[in-house]
């Protein structure tokens, strides 16, 4: 079995395995024509109905509560939340900053350390240039330039690059409409 972690450098002595609660289980779902219909209604309007949703896929509303809860259960459904815009709040500075640690092994100590940041809206432990790469959102530059100094250099960085976003061109979420579904497949095999 291969081990899951991260080299800090080319010699095998500085390999750094994740932490179990880390792994990422890469494992995917095999949906069917049903789920998939489902997961496209739902995508495009995450207020639709069940009642709605269960008429569009010619099944009853129980049968919809169980796809659902069951595409909940799988993880494949993260729950359900209104979207902020932040700007609407007056977060006008968006930024993505890559984050080099001066001891890459203190990365999960560091990512708990950001989540206490509530700036921080995503993190991403990734491969290239940086150890970690961030999206925060703040008030203004002076803002986002104390959460760098006060919040983010007292987590270790050896160094840091901060890139600004002007404005976001698109965000959605994965293109489900374009799910291939097998019109072939038997809707009425199993329906939980």
């Amino acid at each position: 079995m291969k081990e899951i972690g991260r080299r800090t450098s080319k010699n095998k002595e500085n390999f750094i395995p994740l932490q179990p609660k880390y792994i990422i289980h890469m494992a995917h779902h095999n949906l069917d024509a049903l789920d998939k219909k489902i997961l496209r209604l739902i995508a495009e309007d995450a207020r639709i109905p069940f009642l709605e949703v269960a008429r569009s896929c010619n099944v009853s509303g129980a049968a919809i509560h169980q796809r659902i809860q069951k595409l909940n259960n799988l993880g494949v459904l993260k729950g359900s939340q209104f979207v902020i815009d932040p700007e609407k709040i007056g977060y006008e500075t968006c930024a993505f900053v890559g984050l080099n640690l001066k001891h890459p092994e203190h990365f999960v100590d560091a990512m708990e350390e950001l989540k206490k940041i509530p700036e921080v809206v995503e993190c991403h432990y990734t491969t290239g240039n940086y150890d970690m790469f961030v999206k925060i959102y703040a008030l203004n530059n002076h803002h986002l330039l104390n959460i760098i100094h006060d919040k983010l250099q007292p987590l270790g960085l050896s160094r840091s690059e901060t890139i600004l976003s002007f404005n976001s061109a698109f965000s959605r979420q994965l293109p489900i409409a374009q799910m291939p579904i097998d019109e072939d497949e038997d809707e009425d095999d199993e329906m939980i």
